[in-house]
């Protein structure tokens, strides 16, 4: 058995507390911008790998950057006058045993095709300039790395991943509201553009959304465009957020317009990374998709980790995926965190400590809880390396 720890959570539930504040950061936001494209890049470096050494070599690229650039949005279409500067930097394995990599390049493509998927309206040659600066990763670090005929990797780093469940109502609304805006919804609606961020708050039984939502200005003719565009919006979401709660919601969209000091949200690409706005990974939504205040949360960033050893991807990952597991399988659970430590050197399946907390219902005790959440973690960190393959693979998300 691992040094799994079950115990009782020192608070109430979150979902019984009287104020939540839940955040999360749209996929057009520029922290977004810069998880998203180092998420990317790790993968495409991973299969570049993998085609041609068989194996995940050693990298990093999670410290992307953006600088916002300057626009002159417009009424059925403005212009962006200075592009959005995006730096990727970090560290890859060039060369392997006389084989040399085009990781630069790798990068780029990655970069360029995620940027085409998520900002359609940001025209890549003339909008932004993308910069790689990917130096030699750290060779004791590389020597930690996954030898070969090692099946479970050691750790490189000494640090730790957190997660919970259940999801509560505040962080469902939040969470599945900004994706449907930039799902179906944008789909139907080409005025609204991917930077979306959503903002909910709980006080008792009262639910408030803020929705920052960006308007792309050549899909609206005037400001009564730009105010049914809004309207609409701000419909949308209150329909999604009453079918998830019995909670009274308001619903307020883009607060800060002064309509008739003519400043309202309008922008040429649906970025307010083209005007001011900087971004960098790790600085939103942590590996659930959500910023969460009442909850503890790792600092670490997710995106564009190496998959294989980097215990700030691997165990962010697999904390929120071991929390909705055992909160689905074991009865008598209201809340639960868990925060998995590991320690340089260790095999990634064998935690320093596995901590788990629990609130349980009315009736249950701990005791009655613990073997069965001690075996489900256990179990899951034992398959800890399919975490592995499914970042390669981009099955799971990291923001």
């Amino acid at each position: 058995m691992r040094n799994v720890r079950v115990s009782q959570l020192d608070r109430n539930a979150v979902e019984d507390q009287d104020v939540e504040i839940v955040e999360r950061k749209g996929i057009g936001h520029p922290d977004s911008i810069c998880d998203g494209i180092a998420e990317a890049v790790s993968r495409s470096l991973s299969q570049l790998y993998l085609d041609r050494v068989g194996k995940v070599l050693h990298y990093n690229t999670d410290e992307t950057q953006l600088v916002a650039g300057r626009a002159a949005p417009a009424f059925e279409g403005g212009e962006v006058l200075e592009p959005i500067y995006i730096l990727i930097v970090g560290r890859a394995t060039k060369e392997y045993e006389g084989e040399q990599f085009p990781v630069e390049s790798t990068a780029l493509s990655a970069a360029r095709e995620y940027l085409a998927s998520v900002a359609p309206e940001l025209d890549l040659e003339t909008d932004v300039v993308i910069d790689v600066k990917l130096g030699e990763g750290s060779g004791d670090l590389q020597s930690v790395f996954g030898e070969d005929g090692v099946e479970v990797p050691m750790a490189n780093d000494t640090s730790y991943g957190v997660g919970h469940a259940p999801l509560t109502e505040t962080e469902e609304i939040v969470l599945t509201a900004e994706r449907e805006l930039n799902g179906s919804y944008a789909a139907d609606h080409p005025e609204l553009g991917p930077d979306v961020k959503i903002m909910g708050k709980r006080e008792g039984d009262h639910v408030d959304i803020t929705v920052a939502a960006a308007i792309v200005d050549r899909y609206v003719d005037d400001v009564d465009d730009y105010v049914a565009a809004v309207e609409e919006i701000e419909a949308f979401v209150a329909d999604l957020a009453e079918s998830h709660t019995d909670r009274t919601v308001s619903v307020e969209v883009n607060t800060a317009d002064d309509l008739e000091a003519g400043s309202i949200y309008l922008t040429t690409t649906g970025l307010s990374a083209e005007q001011g706005d900087d971004g960098s990974v790790g600085r939103g939504n942590r590996a659930n998709g959500l910023i969460t205040p009442n909850r503890p949360m790792s600092m670490e960033a997710t995106s564009g980790k190496n998959p294989v050893n980097h215990i700030g991807k691997i165990y962010n990952l697999l904390s929120t995926e071991v929390a909705h597991a055992v909160v689905d399988e074991a009865d008598g659970i209201r809340d639960l965190q868990i925060r998995i430590l590991s320690q340089i050197g260790r095999p990634i399946d064998r935690p320093h400590v596995a901590d788990t907390r629990v609130v349980t219902e009315d009736g249950v005790t701990v005791a009655d809880v613990e073997a069965e959440v001690t075996e489900i973690v256990d179990e899951k960190l034992a398959n800890v390396t399919d975490v592995t393959r499914r970042a390669v693979e981009g099955d799971v998300s990291t923001f």
